[in-house]
C-alpha cells in the first residue's frame, strides 16, 4: 500500500519517456559541488537580510529561454538542493504574474550583503 497519493501528473513529465541512459546525469564536480553549497549558504544569508524589507526572492535570468525566472527564497534552496542531490537542474516554468518589484538580481543581493557587512565591520572600528 501508498503512503502517499499518487501523482495524477507523473507520466505527463519528459523524464517518464526517457531511457536510463539519457537519465544518467554526469556527477558534479567537486568544484561544482563546493560552489552550490555556497549558494545555499548565501541564499540564507541574502533571506535573512533581504526578506524583512520586502523582498520575495531572486530574479535570475534563464539561459535556455532567455526569460526572467522568478524564484521565492524556499523554491530556489529546494532547487539547489536537487541540483546537488540528482546531478540535473528540475524543469522549470516562468512564474505566473509575479511582481518584478518584489524580486532582486543575485548580484544586487550580493552588493547588499557585502554593504551591510561593511557598515557592521565600519561600526566595529
Amino acid at each position: 500500500m501508498q503512503d502517499e497519493p499518487r501523482d495524477p501528473f507523473s507520466e505527463d513529465e519528459p523524464d517518464h519517456e526517457l531511457g536510463d541512459d539519457e537519465l544518467s546525469a554526469e556527477p558534479l564536480s567537486e568544484t561544482e559541488r563546493a560552489e552550490i553549497i555556497e549558494d545555499l549558504t548565501s541564499l540564507e544569508v541574502y533571506q535573512s537580510l533581504l526578506e524583512p524589507t520586502g523582498v520575495r526572492g531572486l530574479v535570475i535570468e534563464c539561459p535556455d529561454c532567455r526569460e526572467p525566472h522568478y524564484f521565492e527564497w524556499g523554491l530556489l534552496r529546494s532547487n539547489l538542493r536537487h541540483l546537488l542531490e540528482s546531478n540535473r537542474p528540475r524543469l522549470h516554468e516562468p512564474a505566473y504574474d509575479p511582481d518584478p518589484s518584489q524580486y532582486v538580481s543575485w548580484d544586487y543581493a550580493r552588493g547588499y550583503t557585502d554593504g551591510v557587512q561593511d557598515a557592521h565591520s565600519s561600526l566595529d572600528e
